[in-house]
């Protein structure tokens, strides 16, 4: 039996209900309780920067983790008494990606891009460079004209294209090769001693499919959109790990399978010990 568990988990609409459909009730308590356990450990793993996770703690009342990949997969930070202490050791590991240049530069390469609008300051920083497209932007053919621009430079960039359904707006991600959300996990896993059959992953969109495919245990939460759920059901039979990828249905435990309810759904699914936390946690 697992020892400690590592719950990955991504928020906007996979943690946080902040979704069009509706949220089960209790889940997120029930969420808390398990986090809360000696023998579990909690990351969130979010394309928000440090402020803007610190504002969906407060707002939606979720668990302060242990640990937050932030940035798209570009920053990392322990959480220890509230204090917020950031890994350097992770920026010298995907720093060499970028061969010597910033999100300054990479931006200079791509102003002649229409489909391409900068995101607000804030959702920059020097490691990850972030726009907005439209949603009819013919995806394949514009991530292949950006890695052909940036490999020209010798820069080696991992570009992540995701769907924000409220708004109907594509976000496009340009990141160093080595510091996708996968990287980042497999990172912590390693510092923190955690291995795959002791780390579960959650999300719900395009930019969590290099995880939801990967060896990692993962769980898609049942609000994710049709076109996610099919990408990611392709991906993991191309890549053979359809084996460490669970669908939340919904009908576990009378949830509906969204939001923090897909990542319990998950949880009982992998770690099948956990079914007895969760019936404690619901007594209570």
């Amino acid at each position: 039996m697992t020892e400690r568990i590592l719950i990955c988990t991504d928020l906007d609409r996979t943690l946080l209900p902040n979704g069009s459909q509706p949220e089960s009730p209790h889940a997120r308590e029930i969420f808390a309780a398990v986090s809360r356990r000696d023998d579990v450990e909690l990351a969130y793993v979010s394309g928000r920067h440090r402020d803007l996770v610190m504002s969906a703690i407060h707002e939606y009342s979720v668990p302060l983790p242990d640990y937050v990949i932030g940035d798209v997969g570009t920053s990392i930070y322990t959480i220890i008494d509230h204090q917020w202490q950031s890994w350097p050791e992770w920026h010298e590991a995907i720093a060499p990606s970028w061969n010597g240049h910033d999100a300054e530069h990479l931006a200079s390469w791509l102003t002649d891009l229409k489909s391409l609008r900068l995101q607000e300051e804030s959702k920059q920083n020097i490691y990850k460079l972030s726009y907005y497209t439209p949603a009819s932007t013919e995806v394949e053919a514009l991530i292949q004209e950006v890695e052909s621009r940036l490999a020209s430079h010798n820069v080696r960039a991992s570009v992540v294209w995701s769907l924000d359904d409220n708004t109907n707006t594509g976000l496009l991600d340009i990141l160093p090769a080595a510091a996708t959300k996968r990287h980042a996990i497999e990172f912590l896993m390693q510092a923190r001693g955690f291995d795959l059959n002791s780390t579960l992953f959650a999300g719900d969109s395009g930019n969590d499919l290099a995880v939801l495919t990967s060896p990692i245990c993962s769980v898609l939460v049942a609000n994710a959109s049709e076109s996610v759920r099919m990408q990611a059901l392709s991906l993991a039979q191309e890549s053979k790990t359809t084996g460490a990828l669970y669908l939340a249905q919904g009908n576990f435990m009378k949830m509906n399978g969204n939001y923090s309810a897909g990542i319990l759904e998950g949880l009982a699914h992998y770690f099948p010990q956990s079914v007895e936390w969760l019936a404690e946690a619901t007594v209570s």
